[in-house]
């Protein structure tokens, strides 16, 4: 794999990604629902050890929602950059965040029960659980 690279929309924070995603997963609950303002949330897993800020981590704040994990996204733009906390060993990087392709496919689609009432699931083939997929 090739190092990947991101940032949020105004450019303030900046991040790189030197080891390959570990898979990725569409997310449909309410969470996602509204820190996105669409239908859900797509990211790709990444090792903590291969995830570095470059620039920008004075712009970064945190909202950890009651039974969630952290979301990071940058005070100036309001781009969502991750969630979880790299300290923790893992963090599920946003698609939209990458400057190119991660090189991944969501493999899932979770918490399907919590969908919005107007959303359609594609009929992609992937598994879909109710709830969390560990």
């Amino acid at each position: 794999m090739s190092e990947l690279t991101g940032g949020c929309l105004c450019g303030g924070v900046r991040f790189r990604v030197t080891e390959g995603p570990l898979g990725a997963r569409y997310c449909h609950c309410k969470h996602c629902q509204r820190r996105t303002g669409t239908a859900f949330s797509l990211s790709a897993g990444v090792p903590a050890s291969g995830f570095e800020i470059l620039q920008g981590a004075e712009l970064i704040r945190s909202f950890q929602p009651p039974g969630g994990s952290p979301k990071a996204f940058c005070e100036r733009c309001g781009g969502h950059l991750y969630a979880g906390d790299p300290a923790d060993g893992a963090v599920h990087v946003r698609f939209g965040a990458f400057d190119t392709d991660p090189g991944v496919r969501a493999d899932l689609h979770q918490y399907v029960d919590s969908k919005a009432a107007w959303d359609v699931l594609p009929d992609d083939g992937l598994p879909r659980y109710g709830g969390r997929r560990p």
